[in-house]
């Protein structure tokens, strides 16, 4: 191939390169770039030629002033750029990381008439090194406890309940109310417990009727009643060597009590529609929002099976009266829901933590939680407002939410969501609901309640 076939073809070899380039004449104007370069920054070719080369803000560049004002690079001086990681702007304002690199361009007789840089962009794994560096924040926390939040005197009082709980076979009863906790501090006891290597089985007593609930305990044998064409194995023995964990165990009812009173003082369980006794080695760790001391009283559960269980009572706090906390379950909450969803929400603003600090939460931990779940759904600015909290914790007071956002309700926002998304992946469902950290079928569902259809292109109907 001659030399001038060569000079015919550059521009289609420079094109076809996937780094950015870009050359500047000597006073820093942009005179030429590849496709590459617009792809990466976001501007247009006729919107970068003649422009100033800063109009992509480097944070490296080696900017210099001359006597008279004139602004030009310090690569003219040294004659070359070393490699080097920077963040450049692109157009619509977004931080690109890059590793850039730049040369002079000299004539035949030497004389410097320019200068090529390379941009090549790693935002994206920038931006996987971040979410990993924020899971290993996470995971070593100091502010953390087996995933529980806390460091206030009333949760420190509990994590040392916890640790003592864990070193004892004794039962375990978590009080508490609905939000503050209970599942994760039973986890917590048996995942530093004498039986962490053995299985953690968890029921919930309030979600089954009492036949199904004794079955899905003890396990039935084929036969003890209609529907029962072969014999099932109960969460107790499935548990056996470990932790089984009862929720909401103030719904039991008395006949229940009084099988798991014998599993708790003989060690044994007998399946539905059986009377053969089966060892069952497991330590039961129970929990409860109500009153069982009340519940006594009112002949609704056995005072013998209630001094049973309560070995090792552990009473978790409300979050009201735990305050110093709040901004670190925020910031907790806040960075795993922006690490999932993937938004470029920066942070919560000061008048936004001041209304979660002011607020009751009569939902707990789970409210304010489900309080940055909505707020990453309302919220399409760099920082979260209170206008962006459900309404009834910043209730107007901390300030009213700008034109148009007053209007929008949560369908509107929703639809809104769900159509980024599928535009985001092509209209894929699967990588839909990835993004939006729900199962596919809700997206269907969300999907047909808005009138989406998703094919090849996404459309309102």
């Amino acid at each position: 191939m001659s030399t001038q076939e060569l000079d015919r073809y550059w521009m289609t070899v420079v094109n076809t390169i996937r780094d950015g380039i870009m050359i500047v004449n000597t006073s820093g104007a942009i005179i030429s770039v590849n496709r590459a370069f617009e792809t990466i920054t976001g501007f247009r070719r006729e919107e970068l030629i003649g422009k100033p080369c800063d109009i992509l803000g480097c944070n490296v560049c080696l900017e210099k002033r001359e006597t008279d004002g004139h602004y030009w690079c310090g690569l003219f001086e040294a004659g070359q750029m070393s490699t080097c990681q920077c963040t450049i702007r692109g157009k619509k304002g977004n931080l690109i990381h890059a590793i850039r690199n730049g040369s002079l361009l000299q004539d035949d007789d030497g004389n410097v008439i320019g200068a090529v840089g390379t941009v090549t962009d790693i935002t994206e794994l920038i931006e996987k090194n971040n979410q990993i560096e924020a899971f290993r924040r996470e995971l070593q926390s100091k502010d953390g406890f087996y995933g529980i939040i806390g460091v206030s005197p009333a949760m420190r009082q509990v994590f040392d309940l916890i640790e003592n709980a864990a070193q004892s076979d004794a039962p375990v009863i978590i009080f508490g109310e609905s939000g503050t906790g209970k599942e994760l501090v039973s986890r917590a006891i048996h995942e530093i417990g004498l039986r962490k290597e053995q299985p953690f089985v968890k029921v919930n007593c309030a979600s089954l009727t009492e036949s199904l609930l004794e079955s899905e305990l003890f396990g039935h044998v084929r036969g003890a009643y209609t529907g029962a064409y072969k014999d099932r194995v109960g969460r107790f023995e499935k548990a056996n060597g470990g932790d089984i964990f009862l929720d909401e165990i103030g719904d039991l009812p008395m006949s229940t009590q009084v099988k798991l009173l014998r599993v708790l003082e003989e060690k044994v369980i007998e399946r539905v529609g059986d009377s053969t006794a089966v060892p069952a080695d497991v330590r039961i760790i129970s929990a409860t929002n109500r009153n069982l001391l009340r519940l006594v009283d009112k002949g609704s559960f056995r005072k013998d099976f209630y001094f049973r269980i309560n070995v090792i009572p552990i009473h978790l706090p409300l979050l009201k009266n735990r305050l110093e906390d709040i901004p670190l379950l925020a910031e907790s909450f806040f960075r795993n829901i922006q690490l999932k969803s993937g938004k470029p929400i920066e942070g919560v603003g000061n008048e936004a933590m001041d209304a979660l600090m002011a607020y009751s939460w009569p939902g707990n931990v789970r409210e304010l939680k489900s309080a940055f779940e909505f707020a990453f759904v309302t919220c399409h600015e760099g920082i979260i407002q209170p206008y962006h909290l459900p309404s009834n914790i910043y209730a107007g007071k901390w300030g009213s939410a700008p034109a148009g956002q007053a209007s929008s309700n949560l369908n509107e926002i929703e639809k809104q969501e769900l159509l980024d998304a599928l535009e985001k992946c092509g209209g894929n469902q699967s990588k839909a609901a990835k993004i939006l950290g729900v199962s596919r079928v809700t997206v269907w569902n969300r999907m047909k309640r808005h009138s989406i259809n998703s094919k090849r292109k996404i459309e309102v109907v």
